[in-house]
Formats: structure tokens, C-alpha cells, sequence
């Protein structure tokens, strides 16, 4: 049997780490996201909405903007 989820059943690992990461910096999601296209990401205020709520996978390249942009480690990104 595959498993696509996490134990607590969201589709990805680094969302609430991305939720209080952009907490901690004090900028809205859509800030989140307008940054993350001058890094050369392609996505919007809703994908962030969705990936801090679990609800939507994380491509690989992602995670490496994403990463970057914090300036963290993928270990401590995707750290349950």
C-alpha cells in the first residue's frame, strides 16, 4: 500500500514550518508569494494558502526556493 500523506494526513511535510517561518518574518501570504516569484517561482497567494494547510503537495523545486528564501536547511524545512 502507498502512502501519499503525512501521519497527521497532509499532503505535504513543510508547510507549517513555511506558515511560521513567514509568521515569524510578519508578512502575509501574498507578500510570501511575491517574493517568491523575484526568486523565480512561479506561484501565488493561494498556493501558499494551500501548502500551509496541507492541502497541496510541494514539487522539489519548490522546496529549493522555498529553502533558499528562508535561508534554512531542507532537514529543519521538512522536520515534522
Amino acid at each position: 500500500m502507498f502512502i501519499n500523506k503525512t501521519k497527521n494526513g497532509t499532503n505535504n511535510l513543510c508547510g507549517i514550518k513555511v506558515a511560521k517561518l513567514r509568521t515569524q518574518m510578519g508578512i502575509s501570504q501574498r507578500e510570501l508569494a511575491d517574493r517568491l516569484q523575484l526568486n523565480g517561482l512561479d506561484i501565488d497567494k493561494n498556493a501558499i494558502q494551500r501548502i500551509e494547510a496541507g492541502k497541496r503537495f510541494v514539487t522539489d523545486i519548490e522546496l529549493v526556493v522555498i529553502r533558499n528564501f528562508f535561508g534554512i536547511s531542507y532537514e529543519e524545512l521538512l522536520e515534522e
